[in-house]
């Protein structure tokens, strides 16, 4: 039965009999995982604090062969959202936990997939405002899945969209404002736009120092919230809770 340590996320348990857990977690090198975490539900356990959502640990399981559950051996903490002392970023981890596990495959690497689930977890441990993060983590996630449509040329005429642009009906493209009927949903401002064309360049932490206003955060929410419900072809259970949280608006 052999041991494998990796870094990893944790992204949801679920009860187990009277005192253990099934644990959810990313690894970078191989992908999504599911495993058994003994005692976990016990007052004493040694996982006590390391399984909540979003933790970034050094973790450790055997695996058996033609056995899809693995056992965990520990979990060390490296860096926990709970460091936040904001309501409204503790409200988005298990939005964020809940889009990662939706969109990784099962024992799949996808190491793009977990340093940008790592860098979210250091950026909310940091204090970084959640608003701009959001919009940051739903773009790069669509993006690295395909489901962005190109922000930087209209779909159409290939003009320029910096000075805004619409999400087409079947939100696939982006068109400019001259391309798009002027009654479409899914409009995005040129500051929404200039968000976007920032959040290509710099890395999480860095958002500190890009300006994303209340107007543009909801332009960018309701088309980001129309292409993951799109393409998951559901709304996820944790939007509910970001939403009662933080009177987020809902998508179009």
């Amino acid at each position: 039965m052999p041991l494998h340590a990796a870094d990893a996320l944790i992204l949801r348990t679920y009860k187990l009999g009277e005192a253990d857990r099934i644990v959810v977690f990313l690894t970078a090198d191989r992908g999504k995982r599911r495993g058994v975490a003994k005692g976990a539900r016990r007052t004493r356990s040694p996982f006590s604090g390391a399984l909540e959502p979003m933790t970034r640990g050094r973790l450790a399981y055997f695996e058996r062969e033609r056995r899809e559950l693995v056992r965990l051996r520990y979990v060390e903490p490296v860096c926990s959202p709970l460091a936040s002392d904001s309501v409204e970023a503790l409200a988005h981890v298990g939005y964020f936990a809940e889009l990662i596990d939706e969109w990784a495959p099962e024992a799949d690497p996808n190491e793009k997939l977990f340093r940008l689930g790592a860098a979210v977890v250091e950026s909310l441990a940091a204090g970084l405002p959640v608003g701009p993060l959001a919009r940051y983590f739903e773009f790069w996630l669509l993006r690295l899945q395909g489901v962005y449509p190109p922000v930087t040329a209209c779909s159409r005429c290939g003009g320029d969209l910096s000075a805004g642009g619409r999400l087409e009906a079947g939100g696939g493209t982006l068109v400019c404002v001259q391309c798009a009927p002027p009654d479409e949903g899914g409009g995005l401002s040129a500051a929404a736009m200039a968000f976007l064309a920032a959040a290509r360049a710099v890395a999480p932490l860095e958002l500190g120092s890009v300006g994303l206003s209340a107007a543009a955060d909801r332009e960018l929410t309701r088309v980001h919230q129309r292409l993951i419900r799109t393409h998951l072809d559901k709304e996820l259970k944790s939007l509910r809770v970001v939403q009662s949280l933080t009177r987020a608006p809902r998508g179009d």
